[in-house]
């Protein structure tokens, strides 16, 4: 039965130069010549302060309602903060710290600092609000030696500032002041404007200026500083303007709780609206219980023409568009495209939002998804074609080039183009460690061509280089292409999953759980019985076998299955480098930690909370 047609969206053609080296060693450029770029950010602001000066920029709630910031105030606030922070004498060896979540303050100060040439630099929050050592943001600050850290609500950061030696850094709160810190009031920032020092500011800022510094997750260590300049930021847009031409024409509308301290939510994200002309609403949701709700309710007053999320967020929001008509029909009644990053999308997930939107519209909106990294600022290859199934990661960009360089039985990625970092700040026997001798950067990621007879059909993701591993037998598991197909068959139970397996005869399973989904299977359980109860019920259990039966039976052999599963009680840690911002698992470092649970789930007599498949259930070989 054929599927209803994609709805119509301009794309540019999908084509790519393809030039083949011995050994099997391909680079892929996109068939189009990246075109001129902007100097910098600060001047997509000015433009639309000056073409669209009313239009709303951003929009964040309040009460009730929104408040709403107009991109001619958004300019004449960016260069007020601007000057401020000139006249305290900052700069790159003196940045901005931001360990705040998303706000128009946020934004402003961000802005600011970026039309004065200063760098910033947005820091997870959950290094101050999550972690209880607080050692991950020492070493952030140790790093920066910031002349400002900005906090929203003084006091909700009190412990964190507490634990820095903030001597000599002034201080800057929206609300709240700490208690025993002294601290700057964010409207100080938006007095008197010396125009001229701006203007002057602005004017010497060039495409190696630094922008900003974004920290990786630290998985395998401290966070690293990734030096992101205008030139990557410019750049990276306007190889995503040359993909997606619609944006010319319809100046995106865009609900987005995506945080700004990662690439995904502010170099592609914000910088997209920005570059655009658009309107971003600063979603104070996110994919966790309670919190999507006021995603949700968001969405129901708020129709985005892009909706970007990662799969977790999709994963939330589907019972409600499913569940709700009119939540649905707002949701769908000006979407052009849905946009999904940060690992693959589980195709139980597609189908689900495929058939949502063709009940609400009579035709399939779009899918995309694209593949980066911080050190990328983010885009390098990106979809802009139709597909119609998850784990396409597109061609690459005007401008970026993409070697692919057989490894194993894998082909490793590598990057280059003018969106890619010099490096990492501070840092540079890390730098050297990172580039080629052709000068690309090696990123870690493995992928292959849709279609070897026709490159246009686009790159797939093929995992991670470092995650892949062997069996006794030496038949290598293929971890990202396995943790997909798990959180799919054990769906809606499996929030995440870590595969484990190393130098052993049989693939297991660590399963972080979706409690909400645990408990329902349970109802005449209290909502306060212990986790502990919960995950060794008897229907749960039954549910993660017939999950691995499934796994199983779409096996192709016995590197494509898990033969025991294991529920974990513990969420991942941020402090332990489980857990990115993003929320996507660090398998390794998970393994790690948990050897004792991998060591139980492979005891030779399983204890009754360890699932498993009989041996003899494998098919094929």
């Amino acid at each position: 039965m054929s599927k209803p047609p994609f709805a119509a969206l301009d794309f540019a053609r999908a084509a790519v130069n393809v030039e083949r080296r011995e050994g099997g060693v391909l680079v892929l450029r996109s068939a189009q010549r990246l075109a001129p770029y902007s100097r910098c950010t600060g001047e997509w602001l000015q433009h639309w302060a000056r073409e669209t000066p009313t239009a709303c920029f951003l929009a964040e709630r309040r009460g009730t309602g929104w408040r709403r910031l107009s991109y001619a105030e958004a300019l004449a606030q960016a260069r007020q903060i601007g000057s401020a922070l000139l006249r305290r004498g900052l700069s790159a060896a003196r940045p901005v710290a931001i360990l705040s979540d998303n706000s128009i303050d946020h934004a402003l100060l961000m802005l600011g600092a970026l039309h004065a040439g200063i760098a910033v630099a947005p820091i997870s929050p959950a290094y101050s609000l999550m972690s209880r050592d607080h050692l991950k943001l020492k070493g952030i600050m140790a790093l920066l030696q910031p002349g400002l850290v900005y906090a929203a609500d003084g006091a909700r950061f009190a412990g964190a500032l507490a634990a820095l030696d903030l001597h000599e850094v002034e201080v800057v709160v929206s609300a709240n002041p700490p208690e025993g810190v002294a601290a700057t009031a964010f409207a100080a920032l938006l007095g008197e404007c010396d125009g001229g020092a701006v203007d002057r500011a602005f004017a010497g800022i060039g495409p190696d200026t630094i922008a900003k510094f974004l920290f990786t997750s630290g998985s395998t260590g401290e966070p690293k500083g990734v030096i992101n300049t205008q030139r990557m930021l410019c750049a990276n847009q306007q190889s995503i303007a040359q993909v997606w031409p619609f944006l010319a024409v319809t100046p995106p509308v865009v609900v987005d709780w995506l945080p700004w301290n990662h690439t995904f939510g502010a170099n592609h994200n914000f910088n997209l609206v920005l570059r655009n002309g658009g309107t971003l609403y600063l979603d104070d949701g996110k994919p966790m219980p309670g919190l999507v709700d006021k995603t949700i309710a968001n969405l129901r007053e708020v129709a985005p023409t892009i909706y970007f999320n990662v799969p977790r967020g999709f994963d939330m929001l589907l019972p409600a568009l499913e569940q709700d008509a009119a939540l649905r029909k707002n949701f769908f009644s000006r979407l052009q495209m849905i946009f999904y990053a940060a690992a693959a999308l589980p195709q139980n997930l597609w189908q689900r939002l495929e058939q949502l939107s063709i009940q609400e519209r009579g035709e399939r909106v779009i899918m995309v998804s694209a593949w980066g990294s911080t050190e990328t600022a983010p885009m390098i290859t990106t979809v802009h074609f139709p597909i119609e199934r998850a784990g396409v990661i597109g061609l690459p960009g005007p401008g970026s080039e993409l070697k692919m360089i057989p490894s194993a039985n894998k082909m490793e990625m590598r990057v280059r183009g003018p969106n890619v970092t010099p490096g990492y700040w501070k840092r540079d026997d890390l730098t050297r460690s990172v580039f080629d001798d052709e000068g690309f950067y090696m990123i870690g990621d493995a992928g292959r061509l849709a279609d070897p007879d026709d490159p246009s059909q686009g790159v797939e993701f093929d995992g991670r280089i470092a995650e892949d591993f062997k069996l006794m037998s030496g038949t290598w598991v293929h971890t990202g292409n396995l943790r997909i197909s798990a959180v799919s068959e054990l769906s809606p139970l499996a929030q995440d999953v870590v595969v484990t397996g190393h130098d052993r005869e049989e693939i297991g399973l660590l399963i972080f759980p979706n409690v909400a989904a645990c408990r329902a299977l349970c109802p005449e359980l209290s909502a306060t019985a212990p986790l502990s109860q919960v995950l060794a019920d008897p229907r749960v259990l039954g549910r993660v076998h017939s999950g691995l039966r499934m796994l199983a039976d779409k096996g192709a052999g016995s590197a494509s299955f898990a033969t025991r599963a294991l529920l974990m009680e513990e969420p991942p840690s941020i402090d332990a480098g489980e857990i990115t911002d993003k929320g996507y698992i660090n398998q390794r470092a998970v393994r790690t930690r948990r050897a004792d649970l991998v060591a139980q789930l492979y005891s030779s007599v399983p204890d009754k909370v360890v699932v498993t498949v009989a041996a003899s259930h494998r098919p094929g070989p």
